[in-house]
């Protein structure tokens, strides 16, 4: 009899302990084909001699399945104590995978597999799906991109030059001339231009995408952050000296940081604020973020103003200066349905009915009472106050008029008002005073 232990799991590589081949060895008198004799007395031990010789068949075979079983179960003990010790399904199938994902990062086939929830948006996801094995420049690749697109920005810096000067766009054989190069040449430096700006700005897209993200959510999309840090990007390569010893990504970090800023600053706002009222919002911000967290409550005007050494009244601007404005065409939702703010906010009050007509009113009154007055008298009135709808002048600008000096004109006013002053008409116009 025979038996063999094995443990095996779905990896590849299986472990087995085989066990030797038991065969007793029985020898049989020739008086056993004779009718059986009386049983033999039991033994106190479980396992049986080797070269013991018994006169009953059946008692020998069942003691060697015991012994051969108690065999298997100890093999089986020490199968699975090595198995898992090698750690089992779990460990091999961790290799396994390693594997594949080596052989296809060989084979240039790999994408970084971004999971939507952690990146939030689609534009992130298109933004990490650019090939891992794009690889990271070295420094002489770096080197001679760099020197590609600085010779490309001597080039066009040297195009823009002539065509300011000569107030029109030159032609790629006007250009060839003024550089002093062939035609075969510029279209090389050109073309290189190019490639090492693909090639920089693909290298370094997600150096570009981890500063662009600490600036979500200051008025632009991460789309066009991550844009204008691109632009940085190529601007700091193009001002790069490999010679000087440091590494191209140190030295655009702050390149790409700068670009991000100064874009939010300029384009976040639909009204743009000098430079110095928005370092004036940035520190009241800031200041009343602190105040806001140290006092556990909204902090006023005056706290502020204390801790920034600021008048009040700047502080109040400065609160006026960071809100951001409201299209009139934003939808509000109510009982009745969506409407426009330009739908529910009214409009001034010279378009109320009932305004026009108190207007007109009173200008019938007016006019009632320049007629008691004098025709120069009037004229004068009307330019000083400019009742017909003009701006109203000084003095000096209705003397000029007509043909008269400042100090007279002065008179001619004064003693308008005092006649307007004397008359019972006036009264009439104290209705309009309390609209006015």
């Amino acid at each position: 009899m025979a038996m063999t232990a094995t443990i095996c799991n779905s990896s590849p590589t299986s472990y087995s302990l085989s066990i030797p081949s038991f065969k007793p060895t029985l020898s049989l008198p020739p008086s056993s084909l004779s009718p059986p004799s009386p049983p033999l007395p039991s033994f106190s031990s479980p396992k049986f001699s080797m070269n013991l010789v018994p006169t009953e068949t059946t008692t020998i075979i069942a003691a060697a399945e015991a012994e051969a079983m108690m065999l298997a179960n100890e093999a089986t003990r020490v199968a699975m104590s090595l198995a898992s010790v090698i750690g089992g399904e779990g460990a091999s199938c961790g290799v396994e995978a390693r594997r594949k994902r080596r052989r296809k990062r060989r084979k240039g086939c790999e994408f970084l597999e971004v999971e939507e929830e952690k990146k939030g948006s689609e534009c992130e996801k298109i933004i990490y799906s650019w090939p891992v094995n794009y690889g990271v420049l070295s420094p002489k690749e770096e080197a001679e991109c760099c020197m590609c697109l600085q010779e490309e920005a001597r080039l066009e810096a040297t195009r823009r030059r002539i065509s300011d000067a000569q107030e029109h766009e030159l032609t790629p054989i006007q250009l060839v001339k003024a550089v002093g190069m062939s035609r075969t040449s510029l279209d090389k430096v050109f073309c290189k231009g190019r490639e090492s700006q693909d090639k920089i700005t693909r290298s370094y897209r997600r150096l570009v995408t981890s500063i662009a993200k600490c600036y979500q959510g200051k008025g632009l999309s991460l789309q066009d952050l991550i844009q204008e840090g691109s632009i940085g990007l190529l601007r700091g390569v193009k001002k790069f000296d490999p010679g000087r010893g440091c590494k191209l990504s140190t030295y655009v970090y702050w390149w790409i940081k700068q670009a991000i800023i100064r874009a939010i600053e300029n384009k976040s706002r639909i009204v743009r604020l000098p430079e110095g009222m928005r370092a004036r919002v940035a520190k009241v911000s800031e200041a009343n973020r602190v105040l806001r967290e140290r006092l556990r409550r909204a902090p006023t005007f005056d706290e502020i103003a204390e801790i920034l050494n600021m008048d009040v009244s700047t502080v109040g601007m400065a609160f006026k200066w960071r809100k951001y404005p409201i299209s009139l065409d934003q939808g509000v939702t109510n009982e009745g349905g969506c409407m426009t703010l330009q739908e529910i906010i009214p409009g001034p009050d010279e378009t109320v009915p009932e305004n026009m007509v108190r207007k007109q009113l009173m200008k019938q009154e007016l006019e009632k009472l320049l007629q008691t007055l004098t025709e120069r008298e009037a004229r004068v009135l009307r330019l000083r106050f400019g009742l017909e709808g003009q701006t109203p002048q000084s003095c000096e600008e209705i003397g000029r008029v007509l043909k008269l000096s400042r100090e007279r004109v002065r008179q001619i006013n004064g003693e308008a008002i005092r006649k307007l002053q004397q008359t019972s008409t006036a009264e009439n116009l104290n209705t309009y005073v309390v609209w006015i």
